[in-house]
């Protein structure tokens, strides 16, 4: 049995996640609930859960502030939030876990199944969160990437490419460093696209700054700065020499 927190400053919204928790994963016993940063914050001083669902903006403060005022957090944090672009970007660059109200109940059961992960680093992604969170106006220059036993921050400046492995992709680095991060290429072709990354093909999506040369035979493939050989897919080929025209 997992014991939870639950911080939010709407009433309904408490109840709504205490009666989801009920139906759907019955194995979160909810042994305590707070309205705000100040009482939520008095709460944990007293008791400590194995998770908190945590609200991020509430009326006296963010989740971020309550966070602050705590020490030695020992428990997960799922934060909830409403629909915000801003925020769900900065939690997915952040390898973070959050909940889009209202609460989809696959969602859910799939945030508390996730609990029992416990990779080394988790305070990173906390302290990375809430850069992201600040800077609302500027890129995202760390990303956060999980392997089977650790969370990772990088410079995405340093990434070179990253290449598709059934489940998991690859990671390579300026350097020659890699690392197997356990999602799929379409989750960080879907982060990367705004900060210069391309997908050139269905296992491929490349740093376009570390391109040294396309090569025209053999159906075209592109050569990057580290010696690499990078196929382009035959449908990607016309959109891959337009983007080169423009770099």
């Amino acid at each position: 049995m997992l014991n939870a927190v639950i911080i939010d400053d709407i009433e309904d919204a408490r109840k709504t996640l205490k009666k989801d928790l009920a139906a759907w994963c019955p194995e979160v016993a909810v042994i305590g609930e707070a309205g705000g940063v100040v009482e939520g914050a008095r709460l944990l001083q007293k008791i400590q859960p194995d998770v908190v669902f945590l609200d991020i903006q509430m009326q006296d403060g963010s989740g971020f502030d309550l966070l602050d005022i705590l020490k030695d957090i020992s428990y997960r944090i799922i934060f909830t939030t409403a629909s915000d672009a801003h925020a769900i970007r900065a939690f997915r660059f952040s390898a973070v876990d959050y909940l889009l109200k209202p609460i989809d109940p696959d969602e859910l059961r799939e945030a508390v199944k996730k609990l029992s992960d416990k990779p080394a680093g988790r305070e990173k992604t906390l302290d990375l969160l809430k850069s992201n969170m600040e800077g609302k106006d500027r890129k995202q220059e760390k990303l956060a990437l999980h392997s089977l036993d650790k969370i990772h921050v990088v410079n995405i400046s340093e990434i070179l490419r990253c290449e598709s492995s059934i489940n998991y992709t690859n990671f390579h680095f300026t350097g020659g460093k890699q690392l197997l991060v356990t999602r799929t290429l379409k989750d960080f072709d879907d982060l990367l696209t705004g900060h210069g990354f391309y997908r050139v093909h269905h296992s491929h999506l490349i740093n376009t700054k570390f391109i040294k040369e396309f090569v025209k035979t053999e159906g075209g493939y592109l050569v990057m700065n580290d010696g690499t050989s990078i196929p382009v897919s035959s449908r990607k080929r016309p959109e891959v020499l337009k983007m080169l025209e423009n770099i």
